[in-house]
């Protein structure tokens, strides 16, 4: 009489659902990481006046996009 396993299937679907979770981990943790660091420059230039983001050529309602043109076409 023959047997057969039938568990490498599964295990392998098991350990592909690990994966895709533990990916899923790590791209929010890179979103978050990305947008916490350019926090720091949207914080710094809304503390400057309408003169001096004037000299830099940016607007006050324009900060973000400003920070996050190269992520972003607008």
């Amino acid at each position: 009489m023959a047997t057969q396993t039938l568990n490498a299937p599964r295990a392998t679907a098991i350990r592909e659902k690990v994966d895709a979770f533990f990916a899923t981990i790590g791209q929010g943790m890179n979103a978050y990481m990305e947008r916490r660091s350019r926090m720091d420059q949207i914080n710094h230039l809304e503390a400057k006046s309408d003169a001096e983001l004037a000299k830099l050529g940016i607007q006050r309602d324009r900060i973000v996009q400003h920070v996050f043109r190269d992520l972003f076409y607008v």
